[in-house]
């Protein structure tokens, strides 16, 4: 039994899709290979590790609008709280995402948003720009903030986003949790 999961999604075949969950009171990741069918990946892991929870860094619903309930088609209302990306821009992501979530209707599904949570709940004066070489002053910084230990020190950014999903989900776990959105729509646990 795994608890919860923190899930960095990428693109299908890309090898950026992260697990992140806890053994042994550490942190483990385990990513997708590159030219693999990432939802494969998950869908088997889902199963062998007997998820509960999964933080998942991707759109899960669509606007509200699409349901005749507003006119905007672009935007949720925990999108534009975050500045995300409107999940119809990212079309084909959102569409897997939640055939996912609705391909395993006996898991809890939260969506999330490392870079919101960087940017309110970290407040860190450290770039959370992944095209800077601060991998390990940043993992550092989440160990001393959040109390938290990697079995191995995080590889790339994708591992990086991974942990922050799986502390959404501890924070969420203990009730620390920032919630954006509507319920209706679509929310955001930080």
């Amino acid at each position: 039994m795994s608890g919860h999961l923190g899930i960095d999604y990428g693109a299908k075949l890309s090898g950026n899709t992260v697990i992140c969950l806890e053994q042994k009171k550490k942190l483990i990741f385990i990513q997708c290979e590159k030219k693999k069918d990432a939802d494969k990946f998950l869908a088997q892991a889902f199963k062998e590790l007997s998820a509960e929870q999964i933080f998942f860094d991707a759109p899960l619903s669509i606007p509200a609008a699409y349901f005749g309930e507003g006119d905007n088609f672009h935007y949720r209302a925990c999108d534009r709280e975050t500045s995300a990306m409107s999940p119809m821009f990212l079309g084909g992501l959102t569409a897997r995402a939640m055939k996912l979530k609705n391909d395993f209707p006996a898991i809890d599904f939260h969506e999330t948003y490392p870079a919101y949570f960087v940017k309110k709940i970290m407040n860190s004066p450290l770039s959370y720009n992944k095209k800077t070489k601060n991998l390990l002053e940043f993992t550092e910084l989440l160990m001393k903030t959040f109390s938290v230990k990697f079995d191995k020190s995080p590889e790339n950014w994708h591992q990086i986003d991974a942990a922050i999903c799986w502390i959404s989900g501890k924070r969420y776990k203990n009730q620390e949790q920032i919630t954006v959105g509507k319920p209706s729509e679509g929310l955001i646990v930080i």
